[in-house]
């Protein structure tokens, strides 16, 4: 621990790195995305109760019932003109959230042609996952009126392992290549990293993620057998390899700290709360609006009814999943710290991450907005570890110069 070394000082140097136009771009890019929240939420919103005032929501349910008396095949059939027509009519925000606005931030690489197939893959996953979601959902609300939605958020928690389990193998490489890492010394000070705390380090991966975006990031995904470590192709080319083997130790963390289990926990208890106060809310709207013609909770024609309500509750628990990821990142970047020991590397990271997520928020906004710890705050922990575990510490003239 070095006494001289000015946590303070050494944390505005960084932070003086992003200032006039890119600080302000910066915040008016993540300031936007916290109205996104609210604007996407109104659009689902929208869509839905439109489905159920033109009736089509109902005629979808009678097409389907005309041609099985399988119960629970209902509502598997009935999610594919759904899933097709709600994606079809929720396209123009998606087209500008995802493609147009991103563009207008200097943040894509896709071409339209390319995000349009991205698209397409993303409504047969869509797809996929309406049907089971559905299927399990109505089987739960008819077999346990009362508390279906403890028995429907159990479902959401087993569908939530299951899309973490197959994502490594099955989902992510439908959108990009995953290539290994080649031999050299930034995979040798990987491995070492991995190693030193019995992280299986036989395959890294790296993504082609710079076919689509220019963010630079890395992730564990999978579970069990499936688990993996990512860098993207951004990250190898535009940072240094301290600040890679910084951002691996980062990731390594969160394997190492269980983070995909804790996720699954915190995730089915948002679900039970959600699907608590639909079964609250959801029967007295059906009351009030019989021309939509839906039944009952229970009726796959409700399925609008069930998701524009959790759209609702999802916004309003935004602050509580954002607090529960970024209590996994704040302890994985504390991990990250110990393992690759490059403070400095971690704190150039922070700052280049100002492309896309805002460096000095206010504390309400920190903690309504971010699933990540803030930009300031991982510098500043940073240089709080270069002081506490670095004999010596001095402080750098930061820059964000690659060299390779």
């Amino acid at each position: 621990m070095n006494p001289q070394f000015d946590v303070d000082t050494a944390t505005r140097a960084y932070l003086n790195l992003v200032q006039g136009p890119a600080r302000a771009v910066s915040d008016r890019y993540f300031e936007g995305g916290e109205w996104l929240l609210l604007w996407g939420m109104l659009v689902a919103v929208a869509v839905y109760w439109l489905v159920l005032a033109t009736g089509w929501s109902a005629r979808w349910r009678d097409a389907v019932e005309r041609r099985t008396r399988r119960r629970w095949l209902v509502p598997a059939l009935y999610a594919v003109p759904f899933t097709i027509v709600t994606s079809l009519l929720m396209l123009p925000w998606s087209f500008y959230t995802d493609y147009l606005r991103e563009h207008q931030y200097g943040m894509s690489n896709q071409t339209l042609p390319a995000w349009a197939g991205d698209a397409a893959k993303m409504l047969g996953l869509g797809l996929v996952g309406n049907i089971l979601i559905l299927t399990i959902l109505f089987v739960a609300l008819r077999r346990f009126p009362r508390a279906w939605w403890v028995w429907g958020a159990g479902g959401a928690a087993g569908l939530i392992a299951l899309g973490a389990l197959i994502f490594p193998i099955f989902i992510a490489p439908a959108f990009n290549n995953y290539t290994e890492l080649p031999a050299g010394p930034l995979r040798e000070r990987i491995v070492a990293v991995a190693r030193a705390h019995d992280i299986p380090a036989d395959h890294i991966y790296v993504s082609d993620a710079s076919r689509q975006t220019k963010r630079i990031s890395a992730n564990v995904s999978g579970i069990g057998p499936t688990i993996r470590i990512t860098l993207n192709d951004n990250l190898l080319n535009r940072t240094t390899p301290d600040e890679v083997v910084a951002v691996m130790g980062h990731e390594m963390g969160h394997y190492v700290l269980r983070h995909i289990w804790w996720l699954v926990a915190g995730m089915t208890l948002i679900f039970a709360l959600l699907f608590f106060a639909a079964s609250r809310v959801g029967p007295w709207l059906i009351r009030r609006n019989p021309r939509w013609g839906v039944r009952d909770l229970a009726d796959p024609a409700a399925a609008p009814v069930l998701l524009a309500l959790v759209a609702v509750g999802a916004l309003v628990l935004t602050p509580v999943q954002n607090n529960m990821i970024r209590h996994n990142e704040v302890s994985a970047d504390a991990f990250g710290l110990d393992a690759a020991r490059q403070p400095d590397a971690f704190a150039r990271t922070a700052i280049r991450l100002s492309e896309y997520r805002k460096l000095e928020p206010g504390a309400v906004e920190e903690f309504l907005f971010y699933d990540h710890p803030s930009g300031a705050a991982r510098v500043r922990a940073a240089m709080q570890w270069k002081k506490d575990h670095v004999p010596g510490a001095t402080m750098e003239r930061p820059t964000l110069a690659v060299a390779k």
